[in-house]
């Protein structure tokens, strides 16, 4: 029994280390820069949104709102007090909801880790996180009527404490790092361990069976199982990694890419205070709903 033992646990480190090795610098880079835009970047990104007020770009606003929101790096409980200062100075409902959504799905940080995924795997996650904050904003413009009223409702949140505070520039940064480290870390080692059990424990034919043989069942598949799997964008990277490097189709990746986040449990909390029950069910339906097009676009454009 002790040697059955020792030997897996030599595999799991082997396939452990692999995996390690293979991310950790996408891993480091993405705290590093993360942070950076955290410290010196994220007052000026909000600046740059606040000022949309002024412009009168029209259902277009929702383009630089999805780009102001993947460039903000504050998780949704950060995010929602913002959006919430944005809406009491009138700030359009669509333009809110593309920079949130948006803001949900992808950030500089996670941007980073995805490097991992490859070039392909990287500009689907940018190119589909950028759209379905477009078309979460073009759904609000074109079937919210009740003008008098704001969709949301930001009552229950208050604007949160700002951390970066230390008047040492450096100082405030390595702050800001730790506590990324702190948060992310622990997810991004039991990704890679789940990983490296994944390896050593499921064969590959399950795994082309799940999300490369059938596109449409694969992207269901990968759709769904990201609802209670999703944990943290950087601890799922090695877990996708080795998926697609076992068959999974590039668009059952980007079903899962898209569904994950949006339905991570602490991001659906806030969610649900802010938009009630029936359209929070409205927005689940849209989530699933957009995620499953996309992995079906997704494989029939990089199939051809």
């Amino acid at each position: 029994m002790i040697e059955i033992f020792s030997r897996e646990f030599i595999y799991l480190w082997y396939f452990f280390s692999i995996q390690f090795e293979q991310i950790f610098g996408f891993y480091v880079l993405g705290i590093i820069i993360g942070s950076i835009i955290s410290v010196f970047g994220k007052e000026r990104i909000h600046q740059l949104f606040s000022s949309m007020q002024k412009k009168k770009f029209g259902a277009f606003g929702v383009i630089p709102a999805s780009i102001l929101g993947i460039s903000s790096p504050l998780c949704m409980y950060g995010t929602i007090p913002i959006a919430a200062a944005f809406s009491e100075k009138g700030m359009k409902d669509d333009w809110l909801a593309a920079f949130m959504m948006s803001s949900i799905l992808l950030n500089p940080q996670l941007i980073i880790y995805s490097a991992a995924l490859g070039t392909t795997g990287l500009a689907v996650r940018i190119v589909s996180c950028f759209l379905c904050g477009i078309v979460a904003g073009l759904c609000i413009r074109l079937w919210y009527t009740n003008r008098s009223k704001t969709f949301f409702r930001f009552s229950a949140f208050e604007e949160p404490e700002n951390r970066d505070t230390d008047p040492n520039l450096l100082w405030r940064l390595l702050k800001n790092i730790w506590r990324n480290v702190k948060v992310t870390g622990p997810y991004f080692l039991l990704g890679v361990a789940i990983s490296a059990a994944f390896v050593r424990y499921v064969p590959e034919n399950i795994i082309i069976g799940l999300f490369g043989g059938n596109k449409a069942f694969g992207t269901l598949m990968a759709a769904s199982i990201a609802v209670p799997l999703y944990v943290c964008g950087g601890g799922t990277i090695p877990l996708i990694q080795w998926w697609m490097a076992s068959g999974m189709s590039m668009g059952s990746a980007a079903a899962f890419m898209l569904t994950g986040p949006a339905t991570k449990i602490t991001n659906l909390g806030a969610i649900k205070i802010v938009l009630g029950f029936k359209r929070f069910a409205l927005y689940m339906c849209f989530v699933l709903l957009f995620a499953f097009v996309t992995g079906l676009v997704t494989d029939f454009l990089v199939w051809q």
